[in-house]
């Protein structure tokens, strides 16, 4: 699928993004499906309610992946809020057991990446065919990964 600019009145863009974000403390609530299809559809609704278009987008078991296409006078951050907040309102009233065993659904933490670095099919291509845990054991970690304690810090 290719990405088409947007034309405005003083303006040629696009705001599209690749955002994941994951449940709180790393949970993997969408081993249940109904629990995931629950998940996907209020993160649909907001798309449709905020006029967002969503490219793909994979609930994963502890983690959501979201290509998506938004208004450009809205931030990242805002999109976040709303897909974060709306649809663990919507999860936590449709499921009793989130309102009364988790503090919270989503963690704080989030990733955003907008396209103009890597290509449209890329990242659809990556968010329709990963899988698995993202995880490596620290051994297999490149070097570079490793945290090194800096002289001027000790």
């Amino acid at each position: 699928m290719k990405l088409n600019l947007k034309h405005y009145k003083h303006s040629v863009g696009q705001n599209a993004q690749h955002l994941v974000w994951k449940t709180y403390k790393a949970r993997p609530l969408f081993k249940n499906l109904h629990f995931k299809k629950v998940c996907e559809g209020a993160l649909q609704l907001i798309a449709m309610k905020y006029d967002f278009k969503i490219c793909e987008l994979q609930v994963r078991l502890d983690h959501i992946h979201l290509f998506v296409e938004f208004p450009k006078t809205m931030s990242v951050s805002k999109a976040f809020q709303l897909f974060k907040g709306i649809s663990s309102h919507v999860l936590r009233r449709n499921f009793s057991y989130l309102r009364e065993n988790m503090p919270r659904l989503w963690s704080k933490g989030k990733f955003h990446r907008s396209v103009g670095n890597v290509t449209y099919d890329v990242i659809q291509n990556y968010i329709a065919h990963s899988q698995g845990d993202w995880s490596l054991p620290d051994n297999k970690l490149p070097a570079y990964y490793h945290q090194r304690k800096l002289a001027a810090f000790s």
